[in-house]
């Protein structure tokens, strides 16, 4: 009762130490309570970054990412070098195909009877391919095809020959090379 009566009367000694050890006990009680919320916001976004079984430190972690993210690039730099061939083959392939292509047609007897004969360009990329031309007649047919390298012919061109390469490539004719004399 002693003890009680002491610090019955907060005014002398004894009960204003204990009234201060209160407050450095309730002040510490609150400090405890903020580390503790904090901490727990730090284990929660340690688990994000570690998942939920990590036993792992942040720079074990960072060193397996760093590891993963270069496995991936060389992943996708070995897909983009497959695909890079693969395009480099399909843009060859496209050169080669049928790409500038034109048909004239006209009445190659002047015979009023029509424009029955045709003439149809069919080049590539490289504008070389085919002329083919098909002379009708009151009652024949005639086909005659030319090949054409770089947009010439080492054949001489009809006119309407010349005029569906033309508008084909939409460029002149280059006029076939002359034979050397010799």
């Amino acid at each position: 009762m002693r003890i009680l009566g002491a610090v019955a009367d907060l005014t002398s000694t004894p009960g204003l130490v204990a009234l201060g050890a209160c407050l450095v006990a309730l002040s510490a009680l609150v400090v405890a309570m903020v580390a503790t919320v904090g901490l727990r916001r730090l284990r929660a976004q340690q688990r994000v970054v570690l998942g939920e079984h990590g036993r792992a430190d942040l720079v074990a972690h960072a060193a397996r990412l760093q590891h993963e993210f270069e496995a991936l690039h060389g992943y996708v730099q070995d897909i983009a070098g497959g695909l890079d061939t693969r395009l480099s083959a399909s843009e060859h392939r496209l050169d080669a195909a049928v790409t500038h292509r034109a048909l004239v047609r006209y009445d190659a007897y002047n015979e009023m009877s029509g424009r029955q004969s045709t003439t149809i360009a069919l080049l590539d990329a490289e504008q070389s391919g085919i002329v083919l031309s098909s002379i009708a007649h009151r009652d024949q047919a005639r086909v005659y095809t030319k090949q054409i390298v770089a947009g010439a012919s080492d054949i001489q061109l009809s006119p309407e020959e010349e005029e569906a390469i033309r508008l084909a490539t939409d460029r002149p004719v280059a006029p076939p090379p002359r034979p050397s004399a010799g």
